[in-house]
């Protein structure tokens, strides 16, 4: 599997959970720090914790290892860290306050299927 196929399996997985609004942003020749951040909106502190750990199941059973995780206790805004893909999965109020589609308004997103059969 390569990084894009990465984001995807994220963002398949954060829909297994009903996750809104998935995001992959292509941070290619912008950033060091990774080449994709995928994002996903969660309904409740429960529900943004069960999209996160749903997300960390996939990459396990896939073999990717987890470099880092934030937040997952609190379930306000989690940060999973896989290297070359970051995932952040958001309360709706956490999200849009912190806005990082606007601060990376310059990256590229990725398009992605949704399980409705929606390229977003």
């Amino acid at each position: 599997m390569n990084n894009s196929d990465y984001a995807r399996l994220a963002v398949g997985a954060g829909m297994d959970r009903k996750a809104l609004d998935p995001v992959v942003l292509d941070l290619r020749g912008l950033s060091s720090v990774a080449e994709y951040f995928v994002i996903l909106t969660g309904t409740s502190d429960r529900h943004v914790q069960a999209v996160a750990e749903n997300i960390m199941d996939a990459f396990k059973a896939v073999g990717n290892r987890l470099l880092g995780e934030e937040g997952l206790r609190h379930g306000k805004w989690v940060l999973l860290d896989y290297g070359e893909v970051v995932i952040h999965v958001f309360l709706e109020a956490v999200r849009e306050y912190y806005d990082i589609e606007k601060l990376w308004v310059d990256a590229p997103r990725l398009e992605i299927e949704t399980s409705e059969d929606r390229t977003v």
